[in-house]
């Protein structure tokens, strides 16, 4: 017993060194005057939103960082203000969720700030097997950095499917269609993942989809474009009201697959079927399938405007969202699921095989040919 107390004196000084060490950080961080980083984000998701509370306080607590998630319906509304403001004008957004044409608006005007990857150090973190350079065909230089991957997903009744089947073709689906009709359908273009079909089915059914990474070129798009018309002309009549009405939206739809009114429905998050399930939002007989035999996928982003006076600050956000710890809880299957971009041994996604998204000028392009032929 005797020769126990210096181990237990020892043990007792070290225990009080550590309480103390966590005491003056704790008053650092609380005698820190807070920094407030506006960060402007899509709030159409209560995952999202729930996933961003929690970053709000994590920064709060370790870093004296107020983040302020300002809701927007759309980024393009953050976009257009900030294409609107004059040189050296400063701005109220300091970090915006980010990809697409609204990166590609903002690079192409000099509004975002560069060399992200050198300024973030969790940046040397992103994994190496992802093509995040390239952003809708607009290449990222260091203007932004990725937070999160979307790749499309097809949902259908697992009793549709082969047992062990994880990839299902355009003719596939045609078949399935010709045999059950009127229960399928997609989400209507110009909606976010209508469009997606539309473009993930081009990459199906055209030949050389090498085009498709091109700036669209509205004299030849239309020649290019006739597989995909002459697919969709004959898949039409045999979908849900024959083609003459769509869901409005991928949500309206997942409701429609719910109520048992439609057999099929559509994802961007590979992790979407089995989260839903989990959140019992879902109906347990659903199961996730790739259009083809590589899958549209693309990333979303962080990036800082030149305009913000709070760019260090803005920093600091983007080097936690990229933390292990945040892109871990950020992929939980009972909140937003959303795959980590950062190297994690013990999370797992169910991503497939993919190729990128078309050059962003085919967006248009799609969206106006096809309300232009099938919504007269």
């Amino acid at each position: 017993m005797q020769q126990l107390k210096p181990i237990l004196r020892s043990l007792l000084v070290l225990l009080g060194l550590s309480m103390l060490l966590q005491a003056n950080v704790h008053a650092e961080t609380q005698g820190q005057q807070p920094q407030t980083v506006r960060f402007y984000a899509w709030g159409g998701s209560a995952e999202v939103n729930t996933y961003i509370q929690w970053a709000k306080k994590e920064l709060a607590q370790t870093h004296a960082i107020e983040l302020q998630h300002v809701k927007v319906a759309d980024i393009s509304e953050a976009v257009a203000l900030l294409l609107a403001s004059e040189e050296n004008q400063t701005s109220a957004i300091d970090l915006l969720w980010i990809n697409g044409e609204n990166f590609a608006a903002l690079k192409n005007a000099n509004k975002l700030v560069g060399d992200l990857p050198a300024k973030v150090p969790n940046a040397n973190q992103l994994r190496e097997d992802l093509q995040w350079q390239i952003d809708f065909g607009t290449p990222v230089e260091g203007y932004e950095l990725p937070w999160g991957i979307a790749q499309l997903q097809l949902i259908l009744r697992n009793d549709l499917l082969g047992e062990q089947q994880a990839v299902l073709s355009p003719q596939e689906f045609y078949q399935l269609a010709r045999l059950h009709p009127g229960r399928f359908s997609y989400p209507k273009p110009p909606s976010f993942h209508g469009t997606s079909w539309l473009k993930a089915l081009a990459f199906q059914l055209i030949g050389d989809t090498e085009l498709l990474l091109e700036p669209a070129e509205p004299a030849t798009a239309t020649r290019i474009l006739q597989p995909l018309w002459r697919y969709l002309d004959q898949l039409h009549p045999h979908l849900w009201r024959t083609g003459e009405e769509f869901p409005i939206s991928a949500g309206r739809q997942r409701q429609l697959y719910n109520q048992g009114v439609l057999d099929n429905s559509i994802t961007f998050n590979p992790n979407e079927v089995r989260a839903l399930q989990l959140q019992q939002k879902l109906a347990p007989d659903a199961r996730s399938v790739s259009l083809g035999n590589r899958a549209l996928t693309n990333f979303h982003y962080l990036a800082i405007p030149t305009a913000s006076q709070r760019q260090e600050a803005a920093l600091r956000v983007i080097n936690f969202l990229l933390s292990p710890d945040a892109q871990r809880e950020k992929a939980q299957p009972q909140g937003w699921a959303d795959p980590s971009v950062v190297r994690l041994t013990d999370t797992t996604s169910l991503l497939v095989a993919s190729h990128p998204e078309p050059h962003v000028s085919w967006n248009e392009i799609l969206e106006q040919a096809w309300l232009a032929r099938y919504q007269r």
